[in-house]
């Protein structure tokens, strides 16, 4: 082929700024985003459970309006659970679902609270947003976090027997004071403590001296009536005698 065939297509590229010669076939500027979310968490049945999210995006974006944070869930086309804008909140979080973000923050979480086992599954945090160099764009988590829900009712249960058990064990051990109690009320006999076995003995010993004593006052009392009774009765004996002497002689 001859430079003349040649000319008319090498002309458009001569026109051409030097610019657009660069790499990426034209160079054209692209906007950048990213997103970060935990893949695994776990919580308890019942219990609540943040999901923490980060994202960013070109700096040469300019002015930033217009952003909303949004949830889907099970999958990445799942349905939305939760919007700021419109707001949004689906029916089987009502009440217990909390996003704790502020515009013009690049990060956050979702709370969800009194977990259920339904709650298990798949989140995807979304982003959307009107840049002044890129126009309008969203993005969302490819991967999401993935919730498990732990059985709350194993420890509880745990808890449950372990108490019962110990309440049995008393409940038995009081059962069993008791019974020995009636039994030996029944008999007549009562466990008396060391300080009462002494009061008691102390007690006869006091009583047993006292009788010792007021034997011993009687005896001598009964000696000494004795005594003052026997030079009675012979004064009186001899004073009859006299009498009869002087009834004779007269």
């Amino acid at each position: 082929m001859g430079l003349p065939l040649l000319l008319p297509l090498l002309l458009p590229l001569l026109l051409l700024p030097p610019a657009s010669l660069q790499g990426d076939h034209w160079a054209q500027p692209y906007f950048q985003f990213e997103m970060n979310q935990p893949t695994q968490l776990s919580a308890p049945e019942g219990g609540s459970i943040r999901i923490p999210f980060s994202f960013d995006y070109s700096q040469d974006s300019g002015r930033v309006s217009n952003v909303n944070i949004s949830w889907r869930w099970k999958h990445f086309h799942g349905d939305f659970i939760y919007k700021t804008t419109p707001r949004l909140i689906h029916k089987n979080f009502e009440n217990r679902l909390l996003l704790n973000w502020e515009e013009g923050m690049k990060n956050g979480s979702l709370q969800i609270l009194n977990l259920r086992r339904e709650d298990e599954g798949s989140y995807f945090c979304r982003v959307e947003m009107i840049t002044e160099k890129y126009a309008a764009q969203k993005w969302q988590s490819i991967q999401g976090t993935e919730l498990t829900i732990t059985h709350a009712q194993t420890t509880t249960l745990s808890s449950t027997t372990t108490a019962a058990t110990t309440t049995a064990a008393t409940t038995t051990a009081t059962t069993a004071g008791l019974g020995t109690s009636e039994n030996q009320r029944h008999s007549g006999s009562w466990p008396l403590s060391t300080e009462a076995t002494v009061g008691i003995a102390g007690a006869v010993l006091i009583i047993a001296i006292v009788g010792l004593i007021l034997c011993l006052w009687w005896e001598k009392r009964k000696g000494l009536q004795t005594k003052a009774r026997t030079p009675a009765r012979g004064s009186f004996q001899n004073l009859e005698e006299k009498y009869q002497n002087i009834g004779n002689k007269g």
